[in-house]
């Protein structure tokens, strides 16, 4: 799993990590905004927050809120399912031996933070109703710190993020399904059960046209979410079902192209929005205190903080030490360290779960404070950490990316390539022959060893 990536994956994770690296400084500065808004303005936030508008006959009648948290967040959760479906037709979870490394990483990395959670709730007397909140990672947040700092991270290890946070979505999303769903319409249930099978034949039969499947899609979303399950369900599974491998003739597969058109969406307005209206609480240095205080927001710091990065680099160690999954020579557990302490940035999904588990005043806030705390505290030790190994990053990367022959690929893919050894040989002895050629001139022109 650690190992050299082939090129064209290579070439995809590159592309996915700058895009994200936008993502994250979108979403840094949508929940920057949302700070300065809600402290600032605090009645005209709440305002904007509470309006409510939609069809109420169909039960839609939303607040704005609601609409950034149950609808815009469901594109996100769209782009996260193709991911997903991409990752295992065509990607690193296509192989059991290469999936077993990052699903138990992402195991281990949502399980310890729920028991440090749970024993730290337990502890103090607390509401063990959030337990789930420390468990989920924030992509955009943790791509876009790997890629301001680690300028010169190997993309094997970048592809075991981008890989790790996949999978934890996908735990993430079925946590929410399980655990977070009150009462269900078994009516509204069968209706998008029935919208979700029409949009598979749909695609099966590839049938084209935005104008079938974006109306087709609003209708699931709204039974998906008149049924009781959340409807960021609904994105997943629309975005489970495209099809993810090219076929012949094609350059793009289905799925890879509509990711495409719909991740700036995603990236640029779906996810800023709900972190506008969802990261926007009181900032004081009481209301920061009270976040060590309580049980319950302690052990959402603690479970991203600590919970995180143990799950993950131990989930990591263990699939190592007792399966067929290896760490590459190259690599050092310091290392894998730094890359599961990013783990702990767990801002969309965790503030997701945060208003799911805590429905009323005062722990909904507190606890959308202790998540924010907690992954600045996170992306300050992961940053450390790994500016701390960037050095022995750059060397690997320098040496991955050296293109010896000029032919734009780098020499790693090609030292098995008998043609690659011939055109090195010429390029060598044009060289030793320029060499020798200006020693020549020198010895004409007299120099000081012309004898």
């Amino acid at each position: 799993m650690l190992g050299r990536l082939p090129l064209p994956e290579r070439r995809f994770v590159a592309d996915a990590l700058r895009t994200e690296t936008v993502g994250g400084v979108l979403l840094l500065a949508a929940a920057v905004a949302a700070l300065i808004w809600s402290n600032t303005g605090h009645h005209s936030y709440e305002a904007a927050s509470d309006f409510h508008f939609g069809p109420a006959a169909l039960g839609l009648h939303l607040s704005v809120a609601h609409w950034a948290a149950d609808g815009l967040l469901a594109v996100f959760f769209f782009v996260a399912g193709v991911e997903l479906k991409r990752e295992l037709v065509v990607g690193e979870l296509r192989s059991p031996a290469a999936a077993v490394l990052p699903v138990v990483a992402a195991l281990c990395g949502m399980v310890v933070p729920a028991v440090v959670y749970a024993i730290t709730a337990s502890a103090g007397g607390g509401s063990l109703k959030g337990w789930a909140v420390p468990t989920a990672t924030d992509i955009a947040f943790a791509l876009a710190v790997l890629a301001v700092i680690g300028t010169a991270l190997p993309s094997a290890l970048r592809a075991f993020l981008l890989t790790l946070a996949v999978v934890d979505d996908l735990f993430a999303i079925l946590i929410i399904a399980v655990f977070f769903t009150s009462h269900i319409d078994y009516g509204a249930l069968l209706g998008a059960f029935a919208g979700l099978a029409l949009f598979w034949v749909l695609l099966r039969r590839e049938v084209h046209g935005w104008y079938v499947y974006v109306p087709l899609a609003l209708v699931i979303w709204a039974l998906m979410y008149n049924s009781g399950i959340h409807a960021t369900i609904a994105g997943v599974a629309m975005g489970l079902m495209l099809r993810c491998t090219p076929r012949p003739g094609e350059e793009q597969a289905p799925g890879e192209h509509i990711e495409h058109l719909v991740r700036p969406l995603s990236a640029g307005v779906a996810v800023p929005l709900f972190a506008v209206f969802s990261a926007g609480v009181a900032v004081s240095g009481g209301a920061l205190a009270d976040v060590f205080h309580k049980p319950e927001t302690l052990g959402v710091v603690l479970g991203l903080v600590v919970g995180k990065p143990l799950g993950v680099f131990g989930g990591t160690w263990l699939a190592a030490r007792f399966t067929r999954a290896e760490l590459n020579a190259d690599l050092r557990w310091p290392d894998v360290l730094a890359v599961a302490t990013l783990g702990g940035i767990g801002f969309t999904v965790s503030l997701l779960i945060a208003e799911l588990a805590f429905t009323g005043p005062p722990l909904a806030d507190e606890s959308k404070s202790a998540v924010l705390l907690g992954s600045l505290f996170s992306a300050v030790l992961a940053a450390t950490l790994l500016k701390l190994r960037n050095n022995t990053y750059r060397a690997l990367t320098e040496d991955e990316n050296r293109d010896s022959d000029g032919d734009g690929i780098p020499d790693v893919y090609e030292e098995d390539q008998p043609a690659y050894h011939l055109r090195m040989a010429e390029i060598l002895e044009r060289q030793a022959a320029e060499h020798r050629r200006l020693a020549q001139l020198g010895r004409d022109a007299g120099g000081p060893d012309a004898t």
